[in-house]
């Protein structure tokens, strides 16, 4: 069987759509919230979508704990570093995915980078050498991840200090049916995660006749 994930921030948009495809591809999934007893009434919603009972609401913690080996990390920017001082104990021996993106509060055409660069770059420092830190799905959209008769429309960029923690993410990533680059070390990261606000402008511009659409590496044809 695969080895069960956890998703922190698993109650909000990105963090549903995102445990109702793995959980959709086999994936077995801790969703975690602040309020275990939240979390495990939306987990019973996404199972009940998708005819599964693959999905499972908790605390955050007791999430992190449940988790195999990797642990996604979706939470709002405003609550990235707390929720990483909370969990950092519980973090050891894990890969925490990061996909959160360090949106401006007051327009999310914009990024607000931290002073380390990029949230990948601040949660690596946050949580020291020792637990690896990769940067991905910071482009997809959340309407795309929640209507699953819908394919996901574009390719994943991912980004760590470490490559076997990439691998492993790629790998998981793959599950979902999209293809994963590995964009290298976590200074990628100012990049990929600066391409959202980018994204966001285009999707919500009257100049242009398509909405949630997200990003594909074009290879030549011959």
């Amino acid at each position: 069987m695969t080895d069960k994930i956890a998703i922190i921030g698993g109650t909000g948009p990105q963090g549903q759509g995102l445990a109702l495809r793995f959980a959709q591809a086999g994936v077995p999934v801790a969703l975690g919230s602040r309020d275990g007893t939240r979390g495990a009434e939306i987990a019973a919603e996404l199972n009940a979508k998708i005819g599964s009972d693959l999905i499972t609401g908790l605390e955050n913690g007791a999430a992190v704990a449940a988790a195999a080996e990797i642990v996604i990390l979706a939470v709002p920017f405003s609550a990235h570093n707390a929720t990483l001082e909370a969990l950092k104990t519980g973090l050891r021996g894990k890969i925490l995915v990061d996909i959160v993106v360090p949106l401006a509060p007051d327009d999310p055409k914009r990024v607000e980078m931290p002073p380390e660069g990029s949230a990948t770059e601040a949660a690596q420092a946050l949580l020291g050498p020792d637990i690896p830190v990769v940067g991905a799905l910071h482009n997809v959209s959340a309407h795309t991840l929640n209507h699953l008769e819908l394919p996901i429309n574009c390719d994943i960029l991912v980004c760590g200090s470490r490559l076997e923690p990439r691998q492993k993410v790629m790998a998981l990533i793959s599950k979902l049916g999209v293809t994963a680059y590995n964009a290298g070390g976590a200074e990628a990261a100012r990049c990929i995660e600066a391409l959202t606000p980018i994204l966001i402008r285009l999707n919500i511009s009257k100049t242009v006749p398509f909405t949630h659409a997200g990003l594909k590496i074009w290879a030549p044809e011959n």
